[in-house]
Formats: C-alpha cells, structure tokens, sequence
C-alpha cells in the first residue's frame, strides 16, 4: 500500500510503498477512505510523543472494512465505521465504565502503532472502538469526528457541562476551536473565539461566535474582559502553548472552568501556568483526552438531525503527496478548518 511514512522525528515525509497490515486479534483492516491532519500529528512528527520510528502517521480516520480479525463479534467487512483516536483495551475498569478515552493499556493508530496516512490501517479491540457511520454521513465528516469534533464535544458537554446561556471562550480557531464554537452555539451558549489568523475568525464568526478577538499582539483576557463582564465561564485552549493556555485561564471570571485540550510540550522541563489565579478565584482546570466510542450516539443523533454540521469545517481535501509536504510546516500553516487527507487522489 501507498503510505506517508517518517524515518526519525524531524525528518522529511515521504510518500512510500509499504507492507499492507493484516487484522490483529480482536481487530480490524479499513481502507481508508478519509483521515484528518491535525496538530497532534505534527507534534508526533517533532518528535514530542514517543514514537517508534519509521512510522506512518495519521490517527482521525473513516473507511470501510475490509479484514476482521478472530474473536471480533460486532464487525462484518463491507461495514462503514470511524474510530475515537484512542482505541481503549476493552477489558479494564475504564474501558467497561465507558471511559476508553483513559485506559491505561490504549491504543492510538498514528501514535502506538502506524496510523491513516495511507490506503489502509489496523485498528484494535473493534467491539470496543468502532463506531458505525450512516449512509447519509460522508466519510470526511466522520474523519474529522475522531479527534477534533469529538473532543470538542466531549470537553464542552462531558467535561465543562457547559450550560445554556454561559459564555466560553475559545482559544484557537482552527479543528477543535471552530468544532468548539459550532457545538457551543447548539448548547445555547455565547462564543468569544480567538485567534492569530483573521482567515479562522472569519470561520468562527460564519459559525456563530459572537465576538472575536485577534491574538497578535493583543492583551487577549483584557480583550475577553471588555466583552464579557467579568470573564467568561468557560475557557477552553485548542492550541496548546504557554500563551494560550494563560490566555484562556486569565479570560475566565472567578470560579470559572478551563478545558485544556491543546498538548502542552513542555518548556524547560513543564508548561508555566499561572496556578496563583487558580488557586485565588478557585478555578477548576479540566483535561480532555478525546471521547470514548460509547459516548459517540449523542452527538452522532444530533449530527443526523441537523443540529451539528461538522462538514461545515472541512477547509480542503489533499493527497498523500500534499499531507506529506505539508506536516513538517502543519504549526505554522494557516488553517481556517479541518484538512482532510484523500489517500486515493
């Protein structure tokens, strides 16, 4: 198979022919129809996750099944599925609680094993992790569910438990910050995205956001306090650095809730945070890590509905060529949406 594959962290993708992979116990073959590019793969290509080399990147994915591996009851080959971007053991305490996103003994195609940048991934402990697309939902939209759209989700909803009439502020408007602003303003509440790029504000302000703020050089909580009286309610950083992590935490009024769901690679040994604002206005600081399979029906529902249209975000579609010369530059690209990697163009 055809397959974005990188030698050593840093080093430059290349588009090469290598062995197809056969269906693990308990798992599954796809042929990938569509996979995401997002900042978490170009933080795997940089080398800040622990990565066995050479590797195939790639982790947002849909397609259709093609090998189902011994002991697998719920999959048939022919079956249109997509998959959290953690793949949850299936047999710990989490895993049975419905928190795969947790699991101590996960999987993550594009981080433990090789991942969608190419014509065909093995995906493990299928009854646990996959989930079926319908017909009416095209596999770019599923593509971008399993990292971005679902962790968006799951931060405001499962995490934040965002209420109608609140306000959050979103930093960062690129996959996650415009899912962020999509399922926000289908919740009820108001929306002040920021962002350094005018192309993404623009996006966010097409989706709803109420106000929008751009982060050059800007004083973005006192920007956010000017608009929001007294800080918003929830922050949520979908970029993941020093400064927007400050950033969103100091926009927040006092006993106020910040998301984190941007990787913070760390700075000296580990990110700064300003913890004396946390503990003063008794801020609660939340993780996200994705969202579990088990999670996926209600956000699913809404999408067949109407209510949530992820393929709103889809930005553009590339070939495996085009992902490979665009990882390496993928932090500092303008994105304005989400990047969808076609392995058959």
């Amino acid at each position: 198979m055809r397959a974005v594959v990188v030698d050593a962290a840093g080093s430059r993708p290349e588009v090469r022919d290598v062995p197809e992979p056969s269906a693990p116990s308990g798992g599954v073959v796809v042929r990938v129809a569509a996979t995401g590019m997002c900042r978490s793969d170009w933080h795997a290509w940089a080398g800040h996750d622990e990565i066995a080399f050479p590797h195939v990147p790639g982790h947002e994915l849909a397609g259709e099944v093609v090998e189902v591996g011994a002991g697998v009851a719920r999959w048939r080959v022919g079956d249109r599925v997509t998959v959290p971007f953690v793949c949850g053991c299936g047999r710990c305490a989490w895993c049975l609680d419905g928190n795969a996103q947790v699991c101590p003994d996960q999987q993550q195609p594009g981080f433990t094993h090789w991942g969608s940048f190419a014509e065909y991934v093995a995906l493990h402990a299928a009854d646990t992790n996959l989930v079926a697309v319908p017909e009416d939902v095209g596999f770019a939209t599923a593509a971008g569910l399993g990292c971005r759209f679902a962790t968006a989700y799951r931060a405001l909803v499962g995490r934040a438990r965002l209420a109608e009439g609140e306000w959050v502020t979103v930093v960062g408007a690129g996959g996650v910050g415009l899912s962020a602003v999509m399922i926000a303003r289908a919740l009820g509440a108001r929306v002040v995205a920021v962002d350094r790029n005018a192309e993404a504000l623009a996006a966010a302000s097409a989706l709803g956001a109420d106000h929008v703020v751009l982060a050059d050089g800007t004083d973005v909580p006192a920007a956010v306090g000017g608009l929001v009286t007294g800080g918003s309610h929830v922050a949520v950083d979908a970029v993941g650095s020093e400064q927007t992590c400050a950033d969103a935490l100091l926009s927040l009024r006092r006993r106020g809730r910040l998301v984190q769901v941007g990787l913070l690679p760390p700075v000296g040994g580990h990110p700064r945070v300003p913890m004396d604002r946390v503990i003063a206005w008794e801020l609660d600081v939340l993780g996200s890590h994705g969202m579990a399979a088990a999670d996926y029906p209600e956000m699913m529902a809404l999408i067949e509905s109407g209510a949530l249209q992820p393929q709103r975000l889809v930005e553009r579609t590339i070939g495996l060529e085009e992902a490979a010369a665009l990882l390496p530059r993928f932090d500092r690209a303008t994105v304005a949406g989400i990047t969808i990697v076609d392995p058959t163009r």
